[in-house]
């Protein structure tokens, strides 16, 4: 083999080992993507992802907001699922509690999960749940209702936060789907 064939046959398996280690390397971020985004949500509250806390730190400001519930049900799930008060005023920093109610009109046990969002979406990142019925799936009998708590308060750094100075009023929003069956 002369030297050209040899060196042009190396410079294809470098190729080849490049090529081989992008495409890992874009495997790689594919299969990370997901968990990354959803990452990248909840510390900045991109997209309405809320916060989750333990409790709040006492802080209460004098500023009032309205706190709209919003509630949806997917197709195949044979539920009736409502908040039990549409709205509450609450200062800045103070702990509310609200129930959403659930329903199962069906004739099986059936298990659902919550998904959330809070809009605006730039107030999300202030949104802070301390306990709600979203954390984990619900499983209800045929025919059983339920109310399902909400413990949630407002960052106090929202006020400190130039872009929500016209913002009086958030929203929270839950759309309950047909849990996953385990296979």
């Amino acid at each position: 083999m002369n030297t050209y064939a040899l060196s042009h046959k190396k410079n294809n398996i470098k190729t080849l080992i490049w090529l081989l280690l992008l495409l890992s390397v874009m495997v790689g971020l594919v299969v990370a993507s997901v968990p990354l985004y959803r990452l990248f949500c909840q510390v900045t509250g991109y997209g309405g992802t809320t916060q989750k806390a333990e409790s709040t730190d006492g802080t209460i400001l004098t500023r009032e907001m309205t706190i709209r519930f919003n509630s949806d049900v997917n197709s195949s799930l044979p539920w009736i699922f409502k908040p039990v008060q549409r709205s509450v005023k609450v200062k800045i920093g103070e702990e509310a509690l609200i129930f959403y109610r659930a329903v199962n009109n069906s004739r099986e046990t059936i298990t659902g999960t919550a998904t959330f969002n809070v809009t605006p979406f730039k107030a999300a990142q202030y949104f802070n749940k301390i306990e709600c019925f979203c954390f984990i799936e619900q499983t209800l009998a045929p025919g059983e209702e339920v109310d399902m708590p909400v413990t949630f308060f407002i960052d106090p750094e929202l006020a400190k936060d130039k872009r929500l100075e016209e913002v009086k009023e958030i929203t929270l929003s839950y759309t309950f789907f047909r849990a996953e069956k385990e296979e």
